[in-house]
């Protein structure tokens, strides 16, 4: 078995697993938001939408990153136990801010259709985690 090129694979999925929570948990608390607008007549704002997006594009970098293992474990095999740990920690990183993004996502649709101010404030908190994965997908390429 070639453990690097599990290790590609396996960083794509672990990324996305998480993303699929992030999304998940923002768009529940969307849903819950618009119900709540609902019930008081207030209008239900589609920029939730946004909110429960972002924990998407950690899949973007996660990508990218599979490329970058594939070819190195197929120019180095030998160095498969390596890429096969670089895959999971970054996936692992990856994933988990895509989760913290959709818990930071999931209170912006509470607060934002509750006082329908700071859109802006939200998706500069929300953002702050997205360096993070970007970094993770850097420092590993260089690192490879």
């Amino acid at each position: 078995m070639d453990l690097g090129l599990l290790g590609a694979g396996l960083v794509l999925g672990i990324t996305a697993i998480g993303s699929a929570i992030g999304i998940g948990s923002c768009a529940q608390a969307a849903i819950g938001a618009w119900k709540k607008c609902f019930t008081t007549n207030k209008p239900a704002p589609m920029t939730l939408l946004v909110f429960a997006g972002f924990p998407l594009t950690q899949i973007f970098y996660a990508f990218i990153l599979l490329g970058t293992l594939k070819n190195a474990a197929e120019t180095t095999p030998e160095n498969g136990i390596l890429y096969f740990g670089f895959a999971i920690a970054a996936g692992l990183a990856i994933g988990a801010t895509a989760i913290v993004q959709g818990k930071a996502g999931a209170a912006a649709c509470d607060a934002l259709c509750e006082t329908g101010k700071g859109f802006a404030q939200y998706i500069s908190v929300i953002s702050i985690s997205e360096p993070v994965a970007l970094f993770t997908m850097v420092f590993t390429m260089i690192s490879l």
